[in-house]
């Protein structure tokens, strides 16, 4: 299957396409054709062409004899059946005399091939069926994930069978060990990678492999090649067992490369294997105290990661050309624990090069049932408060406090009568409920729509006939805006407020710091009452009159005093401390509804003014259940989000925060 016409699903800006070498593709399948009986290679010959036999993703992947039955040929595009006679043991016979010794994995090979010959028994131990499944190395298939093999970090090939992951495994030994000079060792337990006998195949280059005589020893193998043989890479085919996955953090501890594969097609099903989470950091189970489940608005008892995750990257292959990337599988994983939506890197290849998109982490936005799972709320859950269905599914961090706020300020756009304060609204797309269930029945939140532009002269030309936006209350967009600093300008750029240094004094000080960045407010925190310009304190501390605010009154320093230690006290004093009349996050959202229901109303864009990464977050998020398309354009600190009508894609490959 070709994605050269496929359209790219995905909302981030696609990086220029990077020139790969062109794919080669080496078989040796007349060697297996050799072990077949005569009828059976006459009808397989039959079939096809020798060479479009080998052209891979339209060739043999497979040859299934069982006793008894009629011998079939698996191709990509399907099984035909080879002929109209029944296998018998003779046929068998003929196959296994021809052919290596079967191990205790029931595998076996040809002799300096990647063929692999898997064998069925019966209760009395004798083979009863064979799948003869053909070998075929690869060279190309790296370029699409190369600069992660060439970083030195260890990464998890993720996908269903037959996909491409020991492909995968096999370029990666042979392009680190051949073209970067690096000790490369190959843990094959199978002789799948590298073939069956004692010399290796030419597919992995100048790696060197050591084989494992019996399955359930493989990790005894990943340690001593590590112990004895001082590599600086080790490829590893189907982790699968608890052993092995502690061996494998074993070997990561080391600072060893570590490039293997792992039963599972995603990094979901990879949380819900309780043999190999450690490869993830494992999860368990953790009793929240009453302040800090209040916080998170969720249970006490929630799922968080409980170390370092083995690997650094996860890959999932969807097909060759295709493939899903986690490049900071810590952050993924708490992501998803938290019951936030993570939409992976994606990367694809066509005849324009690799393309690729960037990683985003969305919250609130899982399915139900995978919220509850990871950290959402459980039903009946008391703390919750009152239940909308329409909610199932749309979890996440601070959930129901940032809605009920927008909910106060502009009305419920699922509403057709909601107005916004001074004005009437015009009539929101009834899209908005339908948008919110299909939403609810995905596994996980995925881009809408992407750059996909012939070109950069292309992507050019679209911006130069781009419409002139204004911003919500119908003004020019100011030419300030569009002004581009240089680094070391943007790096001094300043706030209008003044950048202030708190004390917490008996508060929670990472509780301050989560407040003052939700608000996006030029404050930080201090360590003591003499560097800060202002205190933060509660009501029982204030009374004791310690040490550090008797200093502070002394050096005339204001102290704000805080009825309770919560988030909600610390951001009401952080607005008093400002002189600010409202919620930043409260303003930006009132003219993110007002320019959705602008564009709505003319079919124009919209432009709104700039804001912190985190509000803008939240402008895109409010466009997103509007279906209003909505893109980042401009550079700190004019960075903003335009707003435009549905079905209008951005031409530009900007990044979406």
């Amino acid at each position: 299957m070709s994605l050269a016409n496929t359209p790219h699903d995905g909302t981030s800006p696609m990086l220029a396409p990077t020139v790969v070498q062109e794919e080669a593709i080496v078989d040796n399948l007349d060697l297996l054709l050799d072990c077949l009986p005569g009828e059976i290679v006459a009808s397989i010959r039959e079939l096809s062409t020798r060479e479009e036999l080998a052209a891979g993703r339209d060739g043999l992947l497979e040859v299934v004899m069982d006793l008894g039955r009629r011998p079939e040929a698996r191709l990509t595009s399907g099984d035909v059946t080879l002929l109209e006679r029944e296998v018998t043991e003779e046929d068998l016979s003929w196959v296994i005399s021809r052919i290596g010794d079967f191990g205790g994995d029931n595998r076996a090979g040809i002799e300096r091939t990647l063929h692999r010959i898997s064998a069925i028994r019966n209760r009395a131990d004798r083979v009863v069926g064979l799948t003869c499944r053909v070998g075929r190395s690869v060279f190309g298939t790296i370029e699409i994930l190369r600069d992660h093999i060439e970083s030195g970090k260890s990464i998890l090939i993720m996908g269903r069978p037959g996909v491409g992951k020991t492909t995968m495994l096999r370029e990666a030994a042979r392009v680190l060990a051949s073209e970067f000079s690096k000790r490369v060792v190959v843990v094959d337990t199978s002789n799948e990678i590298a073939g069956d006998g004692d010399i290796p195949h030419p597919a992995i280059g100048k790696a060197r492999r050591m084989q494992v005589s019996a399955p359930e020893r493989q990790h005894l193998v990943m340690i001593e090649a590590v112990e004895n043989h001082m590599p600086e890479v080790i490829v590893i085919d189907e982790i699968g067992t608890e052993a092995e996955a502690i061996a494998a953090r074993t070997i990561a501890e080391r600072g060893v490369q570590l490039i293997g594969t792992a039963h599972g097609n995603n990094l979901d099903n990879l949380m819900l294997n309780p043999t190999l989470t450690d490869l993830i950091g494992g999860i368990q189970s953790v009793t929240l105290g009453d302040d800090e489940a209040r916080r998170r608005r969720t249970q006490k008892s929630v799922l968080e990661r409980k170390a370092p995750p083995t690997f650094d990257v996860v890959v999932e292959i969807i097909d060759r050309d295709h493939i899903l990337v986690h490049e900071d599988v810590a952050a993924t994983v708490d992501a998803l624990l938290r019951g936030d939506a993570v939409a992976p890197e994606e990367r694809w290849r066509d005849e324009a090069g690799v393309h690729r998109t960037h990683q985003r982490i969305r919250p609130g936005a899982l399915p139900g049932v995978e919220q509850r799972r990871f950290g959402g709320l459980t039903p009946g859950d008391d703390r919750r408060g009152s239940y909308d269905a329409r909610d199932e599914g749309r979890g996440g961090w601070r959930k129901h406090r940032d809605r009920s706020r927008r909910a106060s300020a502009f009305g419920d756009l699922r509403n057709p009568a909601a107005t916004i304060p001074g004005g009437t609204a015009a009539t929101v797309m009834p899209a908005l409920d339908s948008r919110a269930d299909a939403g609810a029945t995905s596994g996980s939140w995925r881009p809408t729509r992407g750059w996909v532009s012939g070109g950069m002269a292309g992507a050019i030309s679209a911006m130069d006939h781009e419409p002139a936006a204004r911003t919500a209350d119908g003004a020019r967009i100011p030419a300030a805006w569009d002004d581009a600093p240089d680094a070391d300008d943007e790096a001094r750029s300043e706030s209008p407020l003044p950048e202030l240094r708190i004390y917490a004094h008996g508060i929670s000080r990472k509780k301050l710091e989560i407040a003052i960045r939700e608000l996006g407010l030029p404050a930080s925190t201090t360590r003591g009452p003499e560097d800060a310009d202002a205190v933060m304190t509660i009501r029982n501390e204030f009374k004791q009159r310690g040490v550090q605010l008797v200093e502070a009154e002394r050096r005339g320093v204001p102290i704000h005093v805080l009825k309770s230690n919560a988030s909600a006290q610390m951001e009401r004093a952080l607005l008093a401390l400002y002189d600010l009349p409202d919620d930043p996050r409260e303003m930006a959202l009132r003219e993110a509804a007002a320019g959705v229901q602008e564009v709505m109303r003319t079919a124009h864009p919209v432009e709104l003014a700039p804001q912190s990464a985190f509000i803008r977050r939240l402008q895109h998020q409010l466009a997103g259940e509007a279906n209003i398309t909505s893109s980042s354009r401009g550079r700190d600190p004019h960075r903003r989000v335009r707003l435009e009508p549905p079905g209008r894609a951005s031409s530009t490959p900007r990044r979406r925060r």
